[in-house]
C-alpha cells in the first residue's frame, strides 16, 4: 500500500512527523505538505501564480501552497505512482462539527477523496495538543483496520482524538457531527502606526454536543470518527425552492 500524507501544520509540524512515523510500518509514506502553517484554508487552491515544491532533509516534500494544493498537485502530477490512501494530519487542534468547513486538514483529506481515493483527517482535540503519539497510534489503527476490510467504496472519514495517553483512550465511536454557536465577536485593535485592525474572533462553545456527537464522544474520552459528505446540495428543500420559482 501507498499512503499520501499531508496537513495544514506545516510539513515540520511535530503531528505529521508522528504520523508519518507511524503509517510507516504499514504501508509506503509520501509526505507532501505545505510550506507553513496553513491552517483555516479550507479547500482553496492557488491558480494566480505557478507553486514549487522542495524536498526537506528528511524527505518530506514541502509546497508553497495551501493543504489541497499539496495533494492536488501530489496525485495529479508531481508523483508517479497513484496514492491508495490519503491521510491528513495529525492536525494541532480539534476539528469538530463546524469546523470541518474551515479545517485545512479536511480540506487536504476531501481533496484525495474528490480524486476518488479514500482519505482520513485526523485531528488532536486540544489546543495546544501534547499526545501526538497517541493520535498516530489511532491512526496507525484504523489504516490497518482499512487494509484488512477494503470498504467497496472510498470513504471520506474525519477522525478526532482526545489528548489522553494512548492506554486511556475509552474506544472509537463513529458519531455524526455537532455543532457551535456563532463565533465570538471580531477582535478590533490599533496598530503602532494608529491604523485600525480586526482578528477574526474565537471559534463559538459547543452548542448541539449530545452523546451521538464528535464533540460529546471526545468530550467522554473516546476518538470520534465521521464519515463526512461532500455533496452540499439540501435535498429536502430541493421541491420548495422549485415551487417558489414557479
Amino acid at each position: 500500500m501507498k499512503i499520501l500524507v499531508s496537513n495544514d501544520d506545516g510539513y515540520d509540524a511535530p503531528g505529521i512527523t508522528a504520523l508519518a512515523a507511524a503509517l510507516s510500518s504499514l504501508a509506503d509514506v509520501t509526505v507532501v505538505a505545505p510550506s507553513r502553517n496553513r491552517s483555516a484554508t479550507s479547500n482553496s487552491i492557488t491558480v494566480d501564480r505557478p507553486l514549487r515544491i522542495a524536498q526537506a532533509d528528511n524527505g518530506f516534500y514541502f509546497v508553497d501552497g495551501t493543504p489541497a494544493d499539496c495533494v492536488h498537485l501530489a496525485v495529479t502530477g508531481f508523483l508517479d505512482f497513484r496514492p491508495d490512501l490519503v491521510v491528513s494530519g495529525v492536525n494541532d487542534g480539534a476539528n469538530l462539527g463546524d469546523d470541518t468547513i474551515y479545517s485545512g486538514t479536511v480540506a487536504a483529506a476531501m481533496e484525495g477523496y474528490l480524486l476518488g481515493i479514500p482519505s482520513i483527517a485526523v485531528s488532536l482535540a486540544a489546543r495546544p495538543a501534547t499526545r501526538f503519539d497517541t493520535a498516530a497510534q489511532v491512526a496507525r489503527d484504523i489504516v490497518a483496520r482499512y487494509q484488512k476490510r477494503l470498504p467497496s467504496t472510498p470513504w471520506l472519514l474525519n477522525v478526532n482524538v482526545p489528548d489522553l495517553p494512548y492506554t486511556e483512550i475509552k474506544g472509537i465511536r463513529t458519531v455524526r457531527l455537532g455543532r457551535r454557536h456563532q463565533a465570538e465577536p471580531a477582535v478590533k485593535a490599533t496598530n503602532e502606526k494608529g491604523i485600525v485592525e480586526y482578528r477574526v474572533g474565537p471559534v463559538g462553545k459547543a452548542a448541539d454536543s449530545g452523546p451521538d456527537t464528535d464533540f460529546g464522544t471526545i468530550a467522554e474520552g473516546y476518538v470520534s470518527v465521521t464519515p463526512l459528505s461532500v455533496d452540499l446540495t439540501q435535498f429536502d428543500a430541493l421541491h420548495l425552492v422549485k415551487a417558489w420559482l414557479s
